[in-house]
């Protein structure tokens, strides 16, 4: 027995920004955005999309949201606009995953109380205050964030990734317009695209795995294997923006049901100690994985042969790699500081972590 569940409500499309006044409806609401959006004029635009609707807007959002400057803003808006009952997240993963951070009010509404929850979700005193709903405006295409329920929060302080997750951190609606994506610069959208294929292909190689996140991962995979290339030498043409938005959003739809495995394991260490950007953090290990997973289960390797057109599990892994190698992302551990000696301890404790206990080899 399996099921499928994702109570996001998706608008997609080119211009479908356009959906926004109705979506939100009478309601007010707060923007985050990331800092760059004032320039481009994307805060100028929701605020003629909304008028006196938007009644405040914060675009002071970091990679990789982090407790120090995550609490002084939580704590503002709830202080300033505890009335506002929608936040609007304008941005990349980060931005979103920082909006998930402020829908929630503390009894307190101090940000401490939000992070004892953090630090142990049984005991939640934050789980029972008011909260907000979420409407997700991605402009990169890769997090998945706009389909999902967590959140990633970083302590950078005490060295440590906590996450975030409650019925109400699903957004309401996610609002998909690659147009927005057309100024998103090379590092990005290469770092964003391999954000997605790992979600894709982590969904696959997953406890969790079922036929409907199964066939929007393959899909996925296939359409970011041909799309991604094309992009980054072409990244003014909206049609290759729509194609990779809509495969992100696939792999999205797909591991918010199965969640993420052992490729996300191994890169939050990396992520946090290097500061490598998840998406190449989470995905160079991908082709040594694939091999680790092949065997294990004929479904998933004739998923996977699919998926990169092979005929056996050694072919995809290598043909995963020079993908990877001819953009540029090395597939060596010892290139993100990993020696080649410590790479089995390091899967040993990724398979025991939250994550890792979701790849098919764990059980």
């Amino acid at each position: 027995m399996w099921t499928y569940c994702n109570p996001v409500d998706v608008h997609a499309g080119c211009g479908s920004l356009e959906t926004l006044p109705r979506l939100l409806g009478e309601r007010r609401a707060i923007l985050i955005a990331f800092p760059e959006a004032t320039g481009l004029g994307l805060v100028d635009r929701i605020r003629s999309l909304l008028g006196d609707r938007l009644v405040a807007v914060e675009t002071e959002v970091l990679p990789n949201p982090d407790v120090s400057w995550l609490a002084p803003m939580y704590e503002r808006l709830w202080r300033d606009h505890a009335e506002i009952d929608c936040i609007i997240a304008l941005g990349g993963g980060s931005v979103i995953d920082c909006s998930k951070v402020m829908l929630t009010r503390s009894d307190s509404g101090c940000f401490g109380e939000l992070l004892a929850m953090l630090e142990d979700p049984t005991a939640s005193p934050a789980a029972t205050g008011r909260h907000r709903r979420l409407l997700a405006i991605p402009t990169t295409a890769g997090t998945g964030s706009e389909v999902t329920p967590w959140a990633t929060v970083w302590d950078q302080a005490h060295g440590r990734k906590l996450s975030l997750h409650l019925p109400w951190t699903w957004p309401e609606a996610a609002i998909v317009d690659a147009e927005l994506m057309l100024s998103l610069p090379h590092a990005a959208t290469l770092a964003s695209g391999l954000d997605a294929l790992s979600h894709a292909l982590e969904s696959l190689w997953n406890v969790h795995r079922n036929p409907v996140t199964a066939s929007l991962a393959v899909s996925a995979v296939r359409s970011i294997i041909e799309t991604l290339p094309q992009l980054l030498a072409q990244p003014d043409q909206p049609e290759l923006r729509e194609r990779l938005a809509t495969a992100a959003l696939q792999a999205g739809l797909a591991f918010s049901n199965t969640r993420t495995a052992l490729a996300h394991s191994l890169s939050y260490d990396i992520t946090l100690t290097r500061g490598t950007p998840h998406g190449i953090a989470c995905s160079f290990s991908l082709p040594r994985i694939m091999r680790l997973a092949g065997g294990r289960d004929p479904v998933l390797d004739a998923l996977l042969l699919s998926a990169f057109g092979a005929r056996h599990i050694d072919e995809a892994a290598a043909s995963l790699s020079a993908f990877l190698e001819g953009l540029g992302v090395s597939v060596d551990p010892a290139s993100y500081g990993i020696p080649e000696a410590d790479w089995s301890d390091r899967i040993q404790q990724a398979l025991a972590g939250a994550r890792g206990r979701n790849f098919i080899a764990a059980v």
